[in-house]
């Protein structure tokens, strides 16, 4: 069974920044795109960034151009979202999530497997 399991969330004050990893079990992530996708309270989920298999391309959602940052470590099984300059409107559940895709999407059915999310909550 393919797992992902996101870390990292917890409190932090507007303007700080936060990293959370997203370590996925049941197979390799090699080859294959990642996502991270967020929920706010009374939102819908919405796409924050997604990686592709080797991690030379991205795609970030405009909202969070020159905050945050995807990366990847095929050889630990795991994919990172940097949040800088964090905003109290970035609070939300973050949800790391995997498919059988290896290029980078903003949709969700593009992605099979999700995590339980992790919660962050930025302070203002």
């Amino acid at each position: 069974q393919v797992q992902p399991v996101e870390s990292g969330g917890g409190l932090v004050q507007a303007g700080g920044s936060m990293r959370l990893s997203c370590v996925v079990s049941g197979r390799t992530i090699s080859g294959y795109a990642v996502g991270w996708f967020r929920q706010a309270p009374g939102k819908e989920r919405e796409f924050v960034a997604s990686i592709n298999w080797s991690g030379v391309y991205t795609y970030d959602a405009d909202f969070v151009k020159g905050r945050f940052t995807i990366s990847r470590d095929n050889s630990k099984n795991t994919v990172y979202l940097q949040m800088n300059s964090l905003k109290p409107e970035d609070t939300a559940v973050y949800y790391c999530a995997t498919g059988a895709s290896s290029y980078t999407s903003r949709r969700n059915n593009d992605y099979k497997y999700w995590g339980q999310g992790t919660q962050v909550t930025v302070s203002s």
